[in-house]
């Protein structure tokens, strides 16, 4: 059982999961600052992505969390 509140950061994979979404769409949504549950730097030629729990949470609600938490 996964517990995404322990986590530092959310993988964009997961992330896409729970939203029912494609993972290129959470990085663009990201990198285009049109999600608001994280942040996408570019490092070098490098983008690097950070998922908050709490800001996830507050965008697909702790009920999709916590079934996704429970089935995975």
């Amino acid at each position: 059982m996964i517990n995404l509140k322990e986590m530092k950061s959310i993988p964009v994979e997961m992330a896409a999961d729970i939203i029912g979404k494609a993972p290129q769409f959470i990085r663009i949504g990201l990198q285009q600052q049109r999600l608001p549950f994280g942040i996408a730097v570019m490092t070098s030629s490098v983008w690097s992505y950070h998922i908050s729990y709490e800001q996830l949470k507050n965008y697909i609600g702790i009920d999709r969390l916590n079934e996704y938490e429970r089935t995975h």
